[in-house]
């Protein structure tokens, strides 16, 4: 995992946020960095080098397959991470439905 990946995993371990997610799942041809299955909720944290063109193109065809497949995706800056993790986890709260069925 990366620095900011690291320091994210530190709030949605151990179900903090009322769901579990697991980290570096596989998906398809993908592996993702985190993942709450049951809310089909996925979580990218995106380095320096997704500034790059090509690369953004290559996000937009992986986040439109994944789409497809019914997952939700949301993406978030290292920087974001490390200087406002606290909108982070409060606009991955937003994106929790806890009306769904899970396993406390």
């Amino acid at each position: 995992m990366t620095d900011a990946e690291s320091l994210l995993w530190h709030y949605l371990r151990q179900e903090q946020l009322g769901v579990r997610f697991r980290r570096q799942h596989v998906i398809g041809d993908y592996i993702v960095d985190f993942i709450s299955l049951k809310q089909r909720l996925i979580i990218e944290i995106d380095g320096g080098y997704h500034n790059d063109i090509v690369q953004q193109q290559e996000d937009r065809i992986r986040q439109n397959w994944l789409e497809s497949m019914g997952y939700k995706v949301i993406r978030f800056t290292n920087e974001e991470v490390f200087y406002h993790i606290e909108t982070v986890i409060s606009t991955i709260k937003d994106n929790i439905n806890l009306d769904l069925p899970f396993k406390v």
